[in-house]
């Protein structure tokens, strides 16, 4: 009989598939440790280094973790479901609620690092915000992190002649966030445009991020637009992509 296209997947690969399986089926479940090589290398009779490659492809996709002198254990961080339209709806911010609650439930969120300057605006940046040529920006640099797991890396750009004097230019903008005070400035945002796109991260995102190696990141850059399509913040981020689900609910 002829191999299947299955059959003819390296022997690490179809180990690796089948811990998977289980770890879907609730065979392993958050917090437990996987069998380890030398389980694996009796159980399938391969070779130390085809059970280490097995474990490793887990590693890579963000399923399992090492523990130093401990073993693979099934990753017990539970991604983020990152609700893409309902967290910018004006109800959302505009009640004063962060956009952030529409996906963390009851989940610790934090953002243990912030930093807020004014700057030249990126040549990027100043095309899309129309800026004149010698018009600075606000820049906010943020990092958060969801149940002591760095989970996203985020900076906003907004027109300093727009966001001069205001809470946005504090670390903390206060109720509802940045959109709830551009719509004080009289710049309430009414339209939002993301674009997404993947790659591998760079050395400083991936520590930042605490990131196992072999995972991507997810670019998300949002502008976000007040009445007559007058774009007024450019928002970049970099998520780390085991860490989330992206959610886009919308109707026919």
């Amino acid at each position: 009989m002829a191999n299947t296209d299955d059959d003819r997947r390296p022997k690490y690969q179809r180990i690796a598939d089948s811990l998977r399986e289980a770890i879907q089926s609730g065979e392993y479940g958050p917090g437990d440790r996987l069998p380890g090589e030398n389980e694996l290398m009796a159980a399938h009779g391969v070779a130390r280094m085809t059970a280490r490659q097995a474990l490793s492809v887990l590693r890579d996709e963000g399923v399992a973790e090492a523990r130093k002198g401990a073993g693979v254990f099934v990753r017990a961080f539970r991604p983020l479901r990152r609700r893409g339209i309902q967290r910018l709806s004006q109800q959302q911010w505009g009640s004063g609620r962060s956009i952030w609650s529409a996906d963390i439930e009851n989940r610790a969120l934090e953002v243990d690092q912030v930093t807020v300057s004014e700057e030249a605006a990126p040549d990027r940046i100043s095309a899309v915000l129309e800026l004149a040529d010698d018009e600075t920006v606000c820049v906010r640099r943020r990092r958060f992190v969801l149940e002591g797991k760095p989970v996203l890396l985020a900076t906003s750009y907004l027109p300093t002649s727009v966001v001069a004097g205001s809470a946005i230019t504090q670390e903390d903008t206060g109720p509802g966030g940045t959109y709830a005070r551009l719509a004080e400035l009289g710049y309430k945002p009414v339209h939002f445009r993301e674009e997404i796109r993947s790659r591998m991260p760079s050395k400083d995102e991936a520590a930042q991020l605490s990131m196992s190696s072999g995972t991507p990141v997810i670019l998300i850059c949002r502008t976000a637009f007040a009445d007559e399509g007058r774009p007024v913040e450019i928002n970049e981020m970099t998520l780390d992509a085991a860490s989330y689900i992206l959610e886009y609910d919308f109707d026919a």
